[in-house]
């Protein structure tokens, strides 16, 4: 008769080997399920694109479609599509430079600080997906500019580029800009732990949070709106009271 601590762990192995087929399975149908999600996805948000193209074009010069180099999987360079957020030609004095936050970037448009808060600007990637370039889940698309520098500095940098880039991922939802080298280390382990460990219940889990950043971020807007519609109505009011005093 079997020892228990045999059966132990000829039970942790089988289990080991089914997660194992399991993720194998998932990782050669993850472009089906990218590009089945992606369309989806753009038929479901196409009335909120185009309402915000609409609204690029009507406040700042430039097309409404902005397009750029991005370093994708095994280092092919592809075409990024996101809804522009800065002004025309923006990066034409000091050429590429690392995106700060939205109050602190002088380059981003009134309506860009919006799409970016919202993370609206993102959506057309699912272009992209469709076309094989990118994942919905994955590391970021960096630009071919600051991988050739980054490749030096970070020696498992390119380990990135193993797998398709996503438009969010564990970095992208515990993370926000890059500042300094260090916050650039931090997202490659993220990356690189994500992409050890990529399964479905991470891609699920990765959705998930960045749903709830989205509705939270939503939520927050609303709020900050609602405040200051309040506060524009309080003098209004007060005039009003004065005015009806005096007569």
């Amino acid at each position: 008769m079997p020892e228990p601590t045999s059966i132990a762990l000829l039970s942790i192995g089988t289990v080991g080997l089914v997660f194992r087929f399991m993720r194998t399975q998932y990782r050669r149908a993850k472009p089906w399920v990218d590009r089945f999600g992606a369309g989806v996805l753009l038929v479901v948000s196409s009335p909120v694109l185009i309402a915000c193209a609409v609204l690029i074009k009507l406040t700042s010069r430039g097309p409404a479609i902005y397009k750029q180099d991005r370093v994708g999987q095994n280092g092919r360079v592809f075409t990024l599509f996101k809804l522009r957020t800065m002004y025309e030609d923006a990066e034409a004095q000091t050429g590429p430079v690392w995106a700060a936050g939205d109050h602190e970037d002088p380059r981003v448009t009134p309506v860009g600080r919006i799409l970016r808060r919202t993370h609206l600007d993102e959506f057309p990637q699912l272009l992209n997906v469709l076309k094989g370039e990118m994942s919905l889940i994955g590391p970021r698309p960096e630009r071919p500019h600051f991988v050739s520098q980054l490749k030096g500095e970070i020696p498992e940098y390119e380990k990135r580029l193993e797998v398709k880039p996503g438009i969010t991922g564990l970095a992208q939802i515990h993370a926000g800009y890059d500042r300094t080298l260090r916050d650039v280390r931090r997202k490659v382990k993220l990356d690189l732990q994500y992409i050890h460990r990529m399964c479905w219940w991470m891609d699920i889990m990765v959705l998930v949070r960045t749903s709830v950043q989205l509705l939270r971020t939503a939520r927050e807007k609303s709020v900050m709106q609602n405040e200051t519609s309040q506060e524009e109505r309080r003098p209004q009011a007060f005039f009003s009271r004065n005015t009806k005093m005096r007569k």
